[in-house]
């Protein structure tokens, strides 16, 4: 009866600790979607509403992790039970990274806003940051349902955002070769470009947490990452 007690116990403090994963999930996807659409429109007030909400999602983190380490402490979970708050804490950490990427893509808007757009760029921008965003939706689905199949739909998906960022990449290098008057402008948006492809990295990282803790075992195949540039600069 005690034992049984003492799962009964566990089960709620896993469903309290999921339930703040999803609303983290979902400021996540906000802060992504948001981000971008004030870089397309140049919404300045957006921007600056996406850099203000990151603390929530900082915040929630911090509540994730403090819960899971309890429930580490008090309930003592073995085997497949410990698995499931282990992928928690790590599935909390990849949350956090795209949302400090969303911010810094919202930060890079309020400098760009100050000149002339670059072509279309930013649409481009937006529909990479879409792809980014239907994959965490799916990542997060996957974790919940314990659907090691959708997961692995994700992470092949990823390699899709790396071939985005490729084309944009040499899109902003042709800018910068045409005209010099766009190379800070383009430099900002390469800098975006590459905040959003390691988004991708991040659900892909969640995606592989999801076999993990479905299946015991991490993704078979070292996944090839299909970014061809050489350069790698300062993302946040």
């Amino acid at each position: 009866m005690e034992e049984q007690h003492i799962a009964s116990a566990f089960d709620r403090d896993l469903e309290a600790i999921q339930a703040r994963i999803m609303k983290m999930g979902g400021l996540v996807e906000a802060a992504i979607m948001e981000a971008a659409r004030a870089l397309e429109t140049r919404d300045e007030e957006l921007a600056a509403k996406v850099v203000k909400d990151d603390a929530a999602i900082d915040g929630l983190e911090e509540l994730i992790n403090e819960d899971a380490a309890r429930v580490i402490a008090i309930r003592a979970p073995a085997a497949v039970d410990l698995r499931v708050v282990l992928s928690v804490m790590k599935i909390s950490a990849n949350l956090e990274r795209i949302g400090d990427y969303a911010k810094n893509m919202a930060k890079r808007t309020g400098v760009l806003v100050q000149g002339p757009a670059v072509a279309d760029s930013a649409a481009a921008l937006r529909r990479m940051a879409r792809e980014v965003e239907l994959m965490l939706k799916d990542a997060l689905d996957s974790y919940i349902q314990r659907d090691a199949e959708l997961a692995r739909d994700v992470i092949d998906r990823d390699r899709n955002v790396d071939q985005m960022y490729n084309a944009l990449f040499r899109e902003f290098l042709t800018h910068m070769m045409e005209d010099p008057r766009n190379i800070t402008s383009c430099m900002h948006l390469h800098f975006i470009a590459k905040n959003v492809e390691r988004m991708g990295d991040h659900v892909t990282s969640m995606a592989e947490q999801v076999i993990y803790l479905v299946t015991g075992n991490k993704p078979d195949e070292e996944r090839t990452k299909a970014d061809t540039t050489s350069v790698s600069p300062q993302e946040v």
